[in-house]
């Protein structure tokens, strides 16, 4: 029992020292985030002294280089100094008053960390008069990440990659992958102007299952080529063999229930592809893979699982059971008129095993906006 005791005491205060590591790693990546951007704003400034000056900035900042690269190490070549100060352009577009000094302790160094917890990422306080740093910005994500977000143009597009990723916790490969499969553009393609602009203020917000559907899912992460040289069947399998990418692809709050999940009534048994449970939506989600173009009676089957699980599955206290189809091409007109006016339950989306064209994603948006 002695023992059992200690190895308890042992488990608890390892967990508590691994904890503490994680808040310190997130502090000092807090730090340099908060630090490069207020070394940005030193450049930006010390530029805007006047136009001789100006003329030569390119000198001054190569030599500024120099020297800090002597004093520190590695980190502040003039190609990362030159980021610092597109850091701070890009991100100071909100009125604010920043420290005139930082303290001496803030020279920690690395510009390669790919994730911070957002659970841990607070904004540092650095005193500085009467206000701190952390009053006039927040930053919650690693460096990388924001070398990565200063690299999308629109900044409307940008603010909402920006939110997502602190929400989920996205690592910098996530982000990446979002970003490459066109999140915001397959998002904003079943919005209207109002909706759109609420994405770059406030991310995805899932409040009803139109909320989550995307048209099309793309899922280049499976590697089948867009021949139709496989089954519905090995589609399957490849998408769970890259679960966590396809939860990450279908949105915010699915959990995997099962694949192939019987059911059976009038001595007959069904067989639903995928199962999940939208924890935001409170409700059980049942996906049905398609290879070629949807049909009318795909879309009953899939009524009838729903009803299914409205009547004997789901409790009283969660919501009404919503069923996607996946399918390779599909008739808007076929699913309209297929389905009933009210319908809120059975989504019908296109998936492709390629990245799509941001610019034709983006011209189909301006067109719905127009």
């Amino acid at each position: 029992m002695a023992e059992i005791m200690k190895t308890d005491l042992a488990e608890r205060i390892e967990r508590l020292i691994t904890e503490a590591k994680k808040r310190t790693v997130a502090a000092v990546n807090t730090a340099m985030v908060y630090t490069y951007y207020e070394i940005g704003r030193m450049i930006v400034e010390d530029e805007q002294q006047g136009e001789q000056r100006a003329e030569y900035g390119k000198y001054v900042l190569k030599n500024v280089a120099e020297q800090l690269t002597r004093k520190f190490g590695k980190g502040f070549s003039l190609t990362n100094l030159e980021l610092m100060r597109k850091f701070y352009k890009v991100y100071s577009q909100i009125p604010q008053t920043l420290s005139e000094e930082l303290t001496d302790t803030l020279t920690t160094e690395g510009t390669n960390s790919e994730t911070v917890s957002r659970k841990y990422s607070t904004p540092l306080t650095i005193p500085q008069k009467s206000q701190t740093l952390s009053d006039q910005v927040h930053f919650t994500l690693s460096w990388s990440h924001y070398l990565k977000l200063m690299r999308i143009d629109n900044p409307e597009e940008r603010r909402f990659y920006e939110i997502e990723a602190a929400e989920n916790n996205w690592s910098l490969r996530e982000l990446q992958r979002q970003f490459d499969s066109s999140l915001y553009e397959r998002l904003a393609l079943s919005r209207d102007k109002a909706e759109v602009k609420a994405l770059a203020q406030k991310g995805q917000i899932v409040e009803k299952p139109e909320d989550m559907i995307k048209d099309p899912y793309v899922l280049e992460f499976i590697g089948l080529p867009e021949l139709p040289q496989y089954s519905e069947s090995e589609l399957e399998q490849r998408l769970i063999d890259h679960l966590q990418t396809f939860l990450l692809e279908l949105g915010k709050g699915f959990t995997f229930v099962g694949r192939q999940v019987r059911f059976t009534f009038d001595e007959q048994h069904f067989r639903v592809d995928l199962v999940f449970y939208n924890r935001l939506l409170r409700a059980f989600v049942l996906i049905d893979l398609k290879r070629g173009t949807l049909k009318h009676q795909d879309l009953g089957q899939m009524q009838m699982y729903v009803n299914y699980y409205d009547r004997f599955v789901k409790t009283e206290d969660e919501n009404p059971t919503i069923g996607i189809l996946l399918c390779t091409d599909k008739s808007d007109a076929m699913v309209e008129i297929t389905l009933p006016k009210d319908n809120n339950q059975i989504f019908a989306s296109k998936y492709q095993t390629y990245l799509p064209s941001k610019e034709e994603l983006q011209r189909l948006i301006e067109e719905n906006l127009k």
